[in-house]
């Protein structure tokens, strides 16, 4: 079944549970996420995108892979928004689209760094793993 934006939208308010109208768009979500560099779509913007109902660039975006789930960017928020919350919906939804898992066991070993916690393999491996 094919969804508008708007109702893709609704979906994502829907699974991850975010009153996006609670954003006041302090930035402070952004200021406090350690992946901001390497994000083409900051943490306060996911809010933004999901409000204005632009869920096609978030679903293109690199940033859904970029987060770290570390919730940093929930704890900062004076509004509790809950901006991860957000991308993790989009990053189901894309999981939910495609049918499967977003990297297959052979992609996994080229990505791992010596330096990578093993909580963080770990919890990848729960949240992929379905």
């Amino acid at each position: 079944m094919h969804r508008t934006e708007q109702e893709q939208a609704e979906l994502l308010k829907e699974i991850s549970g975010v009153d996006t109208k609670k954003c006041m768009k302090c930035g402070k979500c952004s200021a406090s996420c350690p992946a901001y560099e390497e994000m083409d779509i900051r943490p306060h913007q996911f809010v933004s995108y999901v409000q204005n109902a632009d869920v096609k660039a978030l679903l293109e975006s690199k940033s859904i892979w970029k987060c770290l789930s570390c919730f940093a960017c929930v704890e900062r928020c004076p509004r509790d928004v809950k901006p991860a919350k957000l991308i993790e919906a989009v990053r189901l939804m894309v999981i939910r689209e495609r049918g499967g898992n977003y990297l297959t066991p052979g992609e996994v070993p080229e990505l791992l760094d010596e330096e990578l916690p093993q909580q963080l393999l770990a919890s990848a491996f729960r949240k992929y793993s379905k």
